[in-house]
């Protein structure tokens, strides 16, 4: 088991999200940055898909109970085990009675505490996820407090300690200056509602992530993307990664925890493949949006699927399970 000593709001257990029930209100939840987590998992050997805690808010301290192989995914933060540092996305061995401190990431905005066997608490709607909005799953539906007490699966024990390059070292750097974060979108329905000056100004505005940005969605600062005259749209459904503009013009992007309707103007939307890129962008970060059509998304995806299947394949090799691994994603330590 794990004790939370030290938190602070926004915590929770996510895992990758609670699929098929949109119509009935429900949105996805899940991590954030959905690639951190699968990495984690998979240097634990644990279901792709296994529950772990999503830290977004510093510092963020927990002690073991039992010997137990962790993964710290996400960020880059300092790591300090009973005084011990060691590198996020490696893999760990922790003994029973040592605590884990997760400091303040320097870059990146959130750390994947992924634990041998998973985070194990009741799967509601198929999924583990903490639902803030309807305050069900995760831990009690609600963030995590300190003296919580938080129950682990069982898992493989592994015989060799490796880690992952994190996927900003291996997928295309999409950076388009110094401190920007690069994200390809997809223009949608309502883009051409937007005159010409609005929609150049959306492509070449360095927007502002800003301080009214949460798991729902990140509210951007920038100058005004505003469309030719005013239009009411009837309620459509809402994803996350689609970019809706309100009428303050400053758009909003929707994020895990997006709604599940809207009537916003979309202007455009962000790739899935992109998705966790954004989910590591802080508040106060700039972004800038970058043209992709559906083809480049759909490759970008495969890019991120392939980056997932190679380290699959070589953590296999410590099970015995693979005889040509392909490289470039591992790191033994």
């Amino acid at each position: 088991m794990i004790t939370v000593l030290q938190t602070q709001p926004q915590n929770t257990v996510q895992d990758l999200g609670r699929f098929g029930y949109r119509e009935l209100g429900v949105g996805t939840a899940g991590a954030m940055d959905d690639v951190a987590l699968q990495v984690g998992n998979i240097l634990l050997g644990n279901q792709h898909d296994a529950a772990a805690l999503e830290i977004q808010t510093f510092p963020f301290v927990v002690s073991f109970d039992e010997a137990r192989f962790v993964a710290v995914t996400g960020a880059n933060a300092k790591l300090d085990l009973s005084g011990q540092s060691f590198l996020p996305w490696t893999l760990k061995r922790v003994e029973a009675g040592q605590t884990l401190t997760i400091c303040r990431p320097t870059v990146g905005a959130r750390m994947y505490l992924c634990v041998q066997g998973g985070i194990d608490v009741p799967a509601i709607l198929g999924s583990r996820s903490t639902q803030l909005r309807g305050g069900f799953g995760g831990f009690e539906g609600r963030f995590l407090e300190n003296g919580d007490v938080l129950k682990t699966g069982d898992g493989p024990i592994r015989r060799s300690l490796y880690g992952a390059l994190p996927p900003g070292q291996r997928l295309e750097q999409l950076d388009p200056e110094k401190g920007i974060v690069g994200l390809r979108v997809i223009p949608a329905t309502d883009y051409f509602r937007f005159p010409e000056h609005a929609r150049h100004r959306f492509w070449n505005t360095g927007w502002k992530i800003s301080p009214q940005s949460n798991r729902t969605g990140y509210r951007l600062k920038g100058e005004q993307v505003l469309p030719d005259k005013a239009v009411e749209l009837r309620s459509y459904g809402v994803v996350p990664g689609i970019i809706q503009v309100p009428p303050s013009g400053e758009p909003i992007v929707q994020m895990a925890d997006a709604n599940t309707a809207g009537g916003y103007l979309r202007i455009a939307s962000v790739i899935e493949a992109d998705l966790w890129r954004l989910g590591q962008a802080p508040v106060g970060a700039r972004i800038r949006f970058i043209p992709c059509d559906h083809a480049e998304g759909i490759a970008a995806m495969k890019a991120v699927t392939s980056y997932l299947c190679d380290l699959m394949q070589i953590t296999g090799l410590y099970q015995g399970g693979t005889q040509h691994a392909p490289t470039g994603c591992f790191l033994t330590l």
